[in-house]
């Protein structure tokens, strides 16, 4: 079974996610005693840094999820939180959560200048690699036009680098298996988020579909 404690800034955002995430099929608890067999949620107020602790006193595994910003809480869900998100996010967030007989491999494009994702297993930086944001006809398409695939493709770091990461991620999946974790996220940065990464996490994402792992392809910024 996954637990998710779910913390946000207000009430308000607090009682919709617990109600997107019973929807997704999680059953809604008011406390860490007698935890279901099945999926659950637990919502805390006033950043829940004493339940928090108390969590971590007794070894309960669990996935901790903010939304909205910051509740001013030391300790609180929004400092420590696995994953921030935005009211838009958390019916996404709920069903990738939910626990799984297969692994699940998120595949993430992002950009940096809008911040790293925290919740990354494997975080790739891509901007070693030439940007196609510098040739005039590729700067106004994005990783997803075959024109921008070829042209960060053609560079030989781009497949040497795949090579290695695609060995890493199918070496490591099943120890994260192992340890319950049953979604990870590789998670490919570049300025932006339009070019170099997408096209190095939709190569990974069909490398790794070919394995017969299970995929997912994120571009968090387009």
């Amino acid at each position: 079974m996954t637990l998710v404690i779910l913390g946000a800034d207000t009430k308000k955002r607090l009682n919709r996610s617990l109600e997107t995430f019973e929807s997704a099929g999680y059953k809604r608890i008011d406390s860490l005693d007698h935890l279901p067999e099945t999926d659950a949620v637990l919502g805390v107020t006033g950043g829940g840094a004493d339940l928090l602790r108390d969590a971590d006193r007794r070894g309960v595994k669990y996935v901790l999820v903010h939304d909205g910003g910051s509740d001013g809480t030391p300790g609180g869900s929004y400092e420590r939180a696995h994953h921030r998100v935005e009211a838009s996010q958390v019916a996404e967030l709920a069903q990738h959560l939910r626990s799984r007989e297969r692994p699940l491999v998120t595949c993430l494009a992002f950009g940096y200048k809008n911040g790293a994702p925290a919740d990354a297993a494997l975080l790739i930086d891509a901007r070693f690699l030439d940007n196609p944001y510098w040739v005039p006809e590729l700067r106004e398409r994005n990783g997803l036009d075959p024109a921008v695939t070829e042209y960060v493709m053609k560079q030989p770091a781009a497949a040497r680098l795949l090579d290695d990461l695609e060995r890493m991620v199918v070496d490591l999946l099943p120890l994260y298996t192992e340890k319950g974790r049953m979604h990870l996220v590789v998670a490919f940065g570049c300025t932006g988020g339009q070019h170099r990464s997408v096209v190095l996490a939709s190569a990974m994402s069909k490398r790794l579909e070919a394995r017969g792992v299970d995929v997912d392809f994120v571009t968090r910024d387009i």
